[in-house]
């Protein structure tokens, strides 16, 4: 589905691995971004092949979210199961609706000058970090938008740059969910490849698909299991 519609798919395997696996949502968040990680890797070696890629703005949206995907990770794993449920169903609320939006997002450029767009890079890589070592999802729904809208940047070389900046983030989000040990190291190595196959079938699938209807579809099922993630009860753990 991350393949299809352009999403990371955190969004798709961490309501699995809770649902039908029955992890712990700490453990899905971890567990999640050891999968991230080798999807950002191969993405980013995919769009930069293509020459969809800025080396420069992939380097200062890494500086800071290498920083924060630990505090992000850390912060997850001091939360409550139901409260760490709770800001996953928000999460993908906001996800979403950024979704929805997509079509409409247009090159813009609404900074001007070398610093203030490398302090945007800066600021959008600190943001992503946190939010993609405490979800466990890549950092693509914060990224690629910034990038468009505030630096102007074109949507593919937008989403070529987010992924090669996740690569490091993800692994040192990651490598502290493992030393929290909020990792199944039984799962993950299963998840890697599934991942990959699946990243590329849905890519592929995509070009003989209606993009409008994909979109709306996901959208919905977004909804849906965001709703899901809020009505819990509050002392539910599963």
């Amino acid at each position: 589905f991350g393949g299809l519609v352009g999403l990371g798919g955190g969004t798709v395997m961490i309501p699995l691995m809770v649902g039908i696996l029955r992890l712990s949502q700490h453990k899905a968040h971890g567990t999640s971004l050891v999968a991230v990680f080798f999807t950002g890797l191969m993405g980013a070696l995919t769009y930069g092949l293509q020459g969809s890629l800025s080396l420069k703005a992939a380097l200062f949206l890494a500086a800071t979210a290498i920083l924060t995907a630990r505090l992000g990770a850390r912060y997850a794993h001091s939360l409550a199961e139901k409260d760490l449920k709770r800001a996953f169903g928000f999460f993908l609320l906001f996800v979403s609706l950024l979704l929805l939006l997509k079509p409409y997002l247009a090159p813009v450029g609404l900074v001007r000058g070398e610093v203030w767009e490398d302090l945007t890079l800066l600021l959008a890589g600190g943001l992503t970090g946190f939010l993609s070592g405490m979800m466990g999802v890549g950092g693509g729904t914060i990224m690629v938008p910034a990038m468009v809208l505030v630096l102007g940047m074109d949507q593919h070389t937008a989403q070529g740059t987010s992924l090669l900046a996740m690569v490091p983030a993800s692994l040192v989000g990651a490598y502290t969910h493992h030393r929290l040990g909020n990792v199944d190291t039984l799962l993950a190595p299963g998840l890697v490849p599934g991942v990959l196959l699946g990243t590329f079938l849905g890519g592929e699938a995509a070009h003989f698909l209606p993009e409008a209807t994909l979109r709306l579809v996901f959208a919905m099922v977004l909804l849906w299991t965001s709703w899901r993630y809020l009505r819990s009860p509050a002392g539910e753990s599963k």
